[in-house]
């Protein structure tokens, strides 16, 4: 756990640094060129990149040794925040700044590439949690992990712009350059004696982008596969949120104000995590995340239920609480039931049809509410229907999104309760539980200090616990 420790907050150093700096560059690029479509741009690939590599992330986690992959995307991102350091030195800040001309895009794809990879050694995370953290105490590990991506989001929503308005970008540079130097040096002075390649390395190029091969494992454990296709459902839905979040909290806030409350509410992410890590998922994370989704969408419904601030603070904050613990649900039914061989292909595998469906929701709801849904709300006979629901307001449009996103979200969270692939998820997770388990992860006994096993041997098919109960 020691070792599980250090690991955890190297990453939540390095996730806070990518951020950013790609935070900052975005930042940087609107208020010097006010082109929303650059930054659109930008903000596209980087979800799509993230998306597509992500399945060839996981295979180079599954092919090396843990502490190694982290060490290598560590590098990778050092390597090109240097890069693009040294392009912002040479090249006069008028130069960079001319979209026409082909450096600002050389720039940003450099950091770019520096922040994507970053991504590798978040799945490789996933998966030490296997091999560090006992089977009974892997829901509340992942409850650490939820909390480092709220710490992520927390600083870095505060820092950027700070950063980039009172420093510059070129000072915004070299405190993420020196910031990654220092996650590189503590990961080289890292010992992690129980770290082993889980996979033989790819014997071609096609190995080394195994989605056959990933998605048959997702297949070969019952329900899994719907599991994250449901986990992916419920990031569409997000990406309604993700596109529309903004605009409704500036009609309700000065832009000052907004980027207060975002810190704020990101708080959500820390308090959520911290009652996963201190409580588990219960015996079946499965209904847990399930039970978690409804209420989501319950909150997504009634959040802008009126033109009313205090809802909608309360509420976004409230739905950020609720974030970590489904993704903490998710990580711990792979963990259990999939062979640790080919953990980091599924790892990757569910973030690549995760990542790629929040953008393409958004992608496709902001025009539809820009040409449509909100001229139609903002016409008298609009604000006329929408008034015994919604109230009246200047975003009513907006709040019928959410609103109708929430009841859908809630609809498919009760179906899915009904399915018998919700019930052949949870026997599956039951029965992968070792046979020495503690059984319920809220928890009932902590497995004593040292009983981790240094050299587990995994078993075809099933994970070995590594841990005597």
């Amino acid at each position: 756990m020691r070792t599980f420790r250090h690991i955890l907050v190297n990453t939540a150093v390095a996730n806070v640094t990518t951020s950013y700096l790609w935070w900052a560059l975005t930042f940087w690029a609107y208020l010097e060129t006010r082109n929303v479509l650059a930054t659109g741009i930008v903000g596209g690939a980087y979800m799509l990149l993230i998306s597509f590599s992500s399945v060839f992330f996981g295979t180079v986690v599954d092919h090396r040794r843990k502490l190694a992959v982290m060490r290598l995307s560590t590098t990778i991102t050092f390597t090109a925040f240097a890069a693009s350091a040294a392009i912002f030195l040479i090249l006069p800040e008028r130069t960079l700044l001319d979209l026409g001309a082909p450096w600002f895009w050389v720039f940003a794809v450099i950091i770019l590439a520096g922040a994507v990879v970053e991504h590798m050694r978040n799945i490789a995370l996933s998966t030490t949690v296997t091999i560090l953290v006992p089977d009974p105490e892997r829901a509340k590990a992942n409850g650490l992990v939820g909390m480092v991506q709220g710490v992520a989001f927390l600083v870095t929503s505060i820092i950027s712009g700070l950063s980039v308005g009172m420093l510059g970008m070129g000072w915004t540079l070299a405190i993420a350059l020196s910031l990654t130097a220092a996650t590189l040096l503590h990961l080289l002075l890292i010992n992690f004696p129980e770290d082993r390649v889980a996979a033989a390395p790819a014997a071609n190029a096609r190995e080394a982008v195994d989605l056959r091969g990933s998605i048959r494992v997702v297949r070969a454990a019952t329900g899994l596969f719907a599991l994250i296709i449901f986990s992916t459902f419920n990031n569409l839905i997000g990406g309604v949120y993700m596109a529309l979040m903004d605009p409704y909290g500036l009609e309700l806030f000065s832009v000052e104000a907004w980027g207060l409350v975002l810190a704020v509410s990101s708080t959500g992410f820390l308090l959520g995590g911290a009652v996963v890590a201190r409580l588990g998922l219960g015996s079946n994370p499965m209904r847990t995340m399930l039970r978690v989704v409804l209420v989501m969408g319950f909150l997504g419904a009634v959040f802008t239920i009126r033109d009313w601030w205090p809802i909608y603070a309360v509420g976004m904050w409230l739905y950020m609480c609720l974030i970590p613990v489904v993704e903490a649900a998710e990580q711990t039914v792979i963990q259990r039931v999939v062979p640790f061989e080919r953990q980091g292909r599924v790892f990757g595998f569910a973030m690549a049809l995760e990542t790629a469906a929040t953008p393409v929701t958004a992608f496709l709801i902001a025009p539809l509410a820009q040409l449509w849904i909100i001229p139609w709300a903002a016409s008298d006979d609009g604000a006329a229907a929408l008034r015994p629901i919604l109230g009246t307001g200047e975003a009513r449009g907006i709040a019928l999104i959410f609103l109708g996103s929430g009841l859908l979200m809630m609809l498919a969270t009760l179906v899915a309760f009904r399915t018998p692939v919700y019930r052949a998820v949870s026997r599956t997770y039951r029965e992968a539980a070792p046979p020495d388990s503690a059984g319920d992860a809220v928890g009932d006994a902590v497995v004593a200090a040292g009983e981790l096993a240094t050299s587990p041997a995994v078993r075809a098919g099933a994970l070995d616990p590594d841990v005597s109960g």
